[in-house]
């Protein structure tokens, strides 16, 4: 399988993509980091950014498109730009028909580090040896990218399988059915909050 990670930003957003399956090598593809001018308008950022991410997806053919989860933090400016620099990569993706999984930062740190609360130094490191990188991705939004295809590749298909069982549990009419929603057709993977 192929999966392109996206470290959503509005001035620096992380593209990698990486094949592989659970329990095999994985292989870099591709990665990049994209960049638009903070001095840009908003319309301008996200259209730069999602000529950026169509020309990824139509370059590497990903299979499925993995987004960071964007989670609260103190700084709304920043939470803003993030969303809606993720939002742009969920509609590309959704734009070619590909499925969008979206991952929480502590999600993607524990299946790259085996701890939610590693640093990103320590996801960094283990990102490089996964990869058997002879230098670290840099800027660390590289490696984050890296580290999301990753954590889709190795978390995925059973996020998937619990999803699709939720569904067939809901069709018979029984709770506690989170996990997966289908909205036109997109199809969003992740966890219910």
């Amino acid at each position: 399988m192929r999966v392109l990670g996206v470290d959503p930003g509005l001035t620096r957003c992380g593209v990698g993509v990486v094949e592989g399956a659970a329990g095999r090598p994985l292989r870099l593809v591709h990665v990049e980091v994209v960049r638009t001018p903070a001095d840009a308008d908003l319309p301008e950022r996200l259209l730069l950014l999602a000529a950026a991410l169509d020309a990824a997806v139509a370059a590497y053919a990903p299979d499925v498109v993995a987004v960071e989860r964007v989670f609260s933090q103190h700084n709304v400016r920043t939470v803003m730009g993030t969303a809606q620099a993720g939002a742009v990569a969920i509609v590309c993706a959704a734009r070619r028909g590909l499925p969008v999984a979206l991952h929480t930062p502590s999600e993607v740190k524990a299946a790259v580090t085996g701890s939610g609360r590693a640093d990103k130094a320590q996801v960094t490191g283990m990102v490089t040896r996964l990869l058997r990188l002879g230098d670290p991705p840099r800027p660390a939004d590289a490696a984050d990218a890296l580290a999301l295809a990753i954590c889709h590749l190795w978390r995925g298909g059973a996020q998937r399988r619990l999803a699709e069982a939720a569904l067939r549990a809901a069709a018979r009419g029984r709770p506690g059915t989170g996990g997966l929603s289908t909205t036109g057709g997109l199809r969003i993977e992740g966890r219910a909050r």
